[in-house]
């Protein structure tokens, strides 16, 4: 089972509108298609990344600085490959953010591969726990004209779509105002659908506390990334010492070691490791089993076709999160020929092996970079 070929595909689709939250836009949609060929076996196929707008950087590293490291090795050795990369990784200080992004793509494809090799899925190869978890949609996002009757008639849209719940976008306006928003959400499909909130940083703890009382009575499974990145550590445990909504963040750590710190900070009670862009399955393993030793229960920032293995392989894995509006995500929409399946508002993970992923060739064609 050794590798022979690695090739990365950096893509890029725009938008019909700006997708933004409280302290960004986002006006394309752009991945990494990773490939691994296994000598006389499969070929591994996955696709990593939302944010990848340095996707032709990202590609040119796997090509020239990752792929040499592992050709002739044997996936099977998933642990060795995994060092060999991080040696890569301690070196690059200056691009460690796009290194660890690279490295996610090529060992996410080793993971398939091994699943591929083996004929089980990734959620099975990793403890398989469960063949499902619950999906709700990343939503609520502020748009010009968008009124609170817009918000209700798009969280009932979601729950059509065979959504569980809504993460809704705050942070952006005043901590009265997003109450508003946020309760109008609730009352859209009733106490059984799913409410979160994700400030994406936008508060300080002073009024990230403000909102998080406003709504407390309104049953929020949790509160993500509530206040500015320059002191969130220390804003999140005074928000957490000051609300019953349980804190959530992790998505904007690159490393197994940032995990570990914002773990053992008590600032949170779930995290959402990204995957895709600290450095892969391997390491997003382990911080599952500090979190779970730190009994802290773990969410997974977007990629459904990643999270939902992950997910559902752990005993304290949460709610799979995707981006239900085809015109957010046209690659989740329209350019998967194989993938997950959702019904009765949870994701099933495929029989198929692997990720159980298949992506339309033409599709990577027309909007590669």
């Amino acid at each position: 089972m050794f590798i022979e070929k690695i090739t990365a595909t950096p893509i890029k689709i725009p938008l019909t509108k700006d997708f933004g939250g409280s302290t960004y836009s986002v006006t394309s949609r752009c991945t990494v298609v990773t490939q691994l060929w296994v000598k006389d076996g499969p070929v591994a196929e996955v696709y990593n990344g939302d944010n990848r707008s340095h996707g032709r950087e990202i590609a040119d590293l796997i090509d020239k600085q990752i792929a040499p490291l592992l050709i002739g090795e044997d996936v099977r050795n998933w642990q060795l490959l995994n060092l060999k990369l991080r040696r890569k990784l301690e070196t690059a200080a200056l691009s460690a953010e796009l290194f660890s992004q690279a490295i996610a793509c090529v060992d996410t494809a080793i993971w398939d591969a091994i699943g591929r090799c083996f004929d089980v899925s990734v959620c099975r190869l990793l403890g398989g726990v469960s063949d499902r978890r619950e999906i709700i949609s990343i939503g609520g996002y502020y748009e010009d004209g968008k009124t609170l009757d817009d918000l209700a008639r798009e969280m009932q849209d979601l729950k059509d779509l065979g959504m569980s719940g809504c993460k809704v976008k705050v942070g952006g306006l005043t901590p009265e105002e997003d109450a508003k928003r946020v309760r109008i959400a609730r009352e859209a499909n009733g106490p059984d659908f799913v409410i979160a909130v994700d400030a994406n940083r936008g508060w300080s703890w002073r009024d990230a506390t403000k909102f998080a009382n406003l709504v407390e009575d309104q049953e929020i499974a949790w509160f993500e990334e509530p206040c500015h990145w320059m002191d969130d550590l220390r804003g999140m445990r005074e928000v957490r010492q000051r609300t019953k909504i349980p804190i959530n963040a992790g998505q904007s750590e690159i490393s197994g070691q940032g995990m570990r710190r914002l773990i053992n900070s008590n600032a949170v009670d779930i995290v959402n490791f990204d995957a895709s862009e600290g450095g892969g399955v391997s390491t997003w393993k382990k911080v599952a089993a500090i979190a779970e030793l730190s009994d802290i229960y773990l969410t997974h920032h977007e990629e459904p076709q990643i999270a939902s293995h992950l997910l559902s392989s752990q005993p304290h894995g949460m709610s799979v999160e995707c981006f239900a509006n085809p015109e957010r995500d046209p690659l989740w929409a329209g350019m998967l020929i194989e993938g997950p399946k959702v019904a009765d508002g949870s994701i099933h993970i495929p029989e198929t092996s692997g990720f159980g992923i298949r992506l339309d060739p033409s599709a990577i064609k027309k909007f590669q970079i």
